[in-house]
């Protein structure tokens, strides 16, 4: 009997049934809605069964039979990354798809020259990219949407594997104009009475005003953002300080006001910044490679805003 449905068609029905809605799910597998509502209904005419209930305005379920098929489909697809990897286990190499997240506040810097180094290191391996906070990258590894995580030890579970790769110290960001930007490092006791600027993140949040607790000091919170940017040009105008732990080269903001950053000198336990996978007994050869290939880049000082390790 000839099979007449494909691997991709498969991907695009576990992706709705996982999001429960086409328009999330075309997000997810970056493709069009129309394409993944063809799959659908290519996969609905060869299965003859009905394999989603349409609400309306309230996205799909998967019908009962629609859960058996979706159960299967996902041990399908298991076994076939199972395949690639014992492939490349076999010829020793790295080879295929691997899914990254990376945390929000450092993809800017970080994600694309990550990419393109390890695509030029392993050419047969191609990298997908996905961004979110931190409750959403831990949701993405535990739903097994990426492969592996760059994050911070910020309220790892125990299902997730943490590796450290780089502890960063807490920098302050400040205005090129404000009268303390010019000295080589800044406390909290310097800052006393400043408004911050608060990343308004799940679990950055609570670090970052953690940093205040651990010297004993309160922040005055003028401005809170989810976004890193605009941190910076509030920053930049003057609005307040901010923190950070990436040494970023931007020195200035998105609107082309100068910032500066500079070390703070509060003893303060560094962030820790690794790679997050899901536990298993095996990795896949793919994220073994992309284990080391980050710590030689972070070792070199080859990644943006991150110190060379010594």
């Amino acid at each position: 009997m000839a099979i007449r449905y494909t691997f991709r068609q498969l991907e695009y029905f576990v992706a709705v049934g996982e999001a429960g809605t086409i328009a999330l799910a075309a997000l997810r597998v970056n493709v069009s809605s129309p394409s993944i509502s063809a799959a659908i209904s290519q996969l609905e005419d060869e299965f003859g069964v009905q394999l989603f209930v349409r609400h309306h305005a309230q996205g799909l379920s998967l019908t009962p039979g629609g859960q058996r098929v979706f159960n299967e489909a996902k041990r399908i697809l298991g076994d076939a990354t199972a395949l690639i990897d014992l492939a490349n286990e076999i010829s020793e190499s790295a080879r295929g798809p691997i899914s990254v997240g990376v945390l929000s506040t450092i993809a800017p810097m970080v994600s694309a020259s990550i990419r393109r180094s390890f695509e030029a290191a392993y050419p047969g391996a191609s990298v997908s990219l996905r961004e979110g906070n931190q409750v959403d990258l831990l949701r993405m590894l535990g739903q097994a949407e990426i492969d592996v995580a760059i994050t911070y030890n910020m309220e790892i579970p125990k299902d997730i594997a943490f590796e450290e790769l780089i502890g960063l110290r807490p920098h302050v960001m400040i205005s090129n104009k404000h009268s303390l930007s010019s000295k080589p490092q800044l406390s909290l006791k310097d800052l006393e009475g400043e408004p911050f600027v608060l990343l308004d993140l799940p679990l950055s949040r609570e670090y970052f005003l953690s940093v205040f607790k651990a010297s004993n000091a309160s922040p005055n919170v003028a401005e809170r953002t989810t976004q890193m940017s605009v941190a910076h040009s509030l920053v930049a105008n003057g609005f307040g300080f901010g923190m950070t732990n990436i040494q970023t080269a931007v020195s200035q903001a998105p609107d082309g006001e100068p910032l500066n950053v500079i070390p703070l000198s509060d003893a303060v336990e560094p962030l820790m910044l690794g790679l997050a996978t899901k536990q298993s007994d095996h990795r896949s050869r793919i994220v073994l490679a992309f284990y080391e290939h980050m710590k030689e880049q972070i070792e070199a000082g080859a990644v943006p805003g991150l110190p060379k390790i010594d």
